[in-house]
């Protein structure tokens, strides 16, 4: 069994905001695709263009539609590990192979000594672990460790995978142990909050939750005079006046 850290230097993590995510999967495309071609060891495929297709992904986006009627919406939830500070996944491994770094906070796998018996997957509550059918070992998020402490990338590459692909920005990454930095200065400003806090597992990684829309003023309420709406634009005003 492994021991959890008391305190690490860091709580390097992701700031999701559940408000801007279109759920377009790039963030779970190119997290494979840089842990297939990237430093370390390849997220394997059985059959990938049969019809017994099987993979292993460390990003997944789940949608839910929630309200009804014309308050319904569809909210996009990505899901990854979490980087717990108290990890099951950790304390439960029998040979010492998942770890939380005391530096940084990141929970990895020591694949030359992870014998695949699936005890961390039992253990963490959020989904978060694949088997990697092809090499016998459990794989996970690694937060890129590759990426943000590679010398040779820019600056601007020096973050996740999944944070560097997102069209709509709604992945944030930075230190959630410093109060002053970006990204729980985003957590404080909009109620940033805890995956199934119930479990007590005191996960790294933060929500924003979906904002209240905002009723927008639309043509007709601010009076504008000229032609007739047609087509889109007409509808785009009557769907405005829906929004709230």
């Amino acid at each position: 069994m492994t021991a959890l850290p008391a305190h690490t230097e860091k709580k390097l993590g992701l700031v999701i905001d559940l408000d801007t995510c279109v759920g377009c999967h790039a963030c779970a495309v190119n997290c494979k695709e840089w842990n297939t071609g990237g430093d370390l060891a390849p997220l394997s495929d059985t059959d990938p263009y049969g019809a017994d297709v099987s993979g292993t992904w460390l990003n997944r986006i789940h949608s839910f539609e929630v309200d009804d009627g014309d308050d319904a919406r569809l909210v996009h939830f990505p899901k990854s590990c979490l980087h717990c500070d108290d990890a099951p996944c950790v304390t439960v491994c029998p040979t010492g192979a998942s770890l939380k770094r005391t530096e940084d906070g990141i929970v990895l796998v020591d694949e030359d000594k992870c014998m695949g018996c699936g005890l961390c997957a039992w253990a963490c509550p959020y989904g978060a672990r694949e088997m990697d059918a092809v090499a016998g070992v459990m794989k996970k998020c690694t937060l890129c460790v590759d990426r943000i402490y590679s010398d040779e990338l820019p600056e601007e590459d020096r973050i996740p995978a999944c944070v560097r692909t997102c069209p709509s920005s709604a992945r944030h990454f930075g230190d959630l142990a410093d109060p002053t930095s970006d990204v729980s200065l985003l957590v404080a400003a909009r109620g940033g909050y805890d995956l199934m806090p119930e479990q007590e597992t005191r996960p790294v990684n933060k929500y924003l939750p979906p904002r209240k829309r905002v009723s927008l003023p639309t043509p007709a309420a601010r009076g504008d005079s000229g032609p007739p709406l047609t087509g889109f634009w007409k509808w785009l005003d009557g769907a405005l006046e829906k929004v709230g």
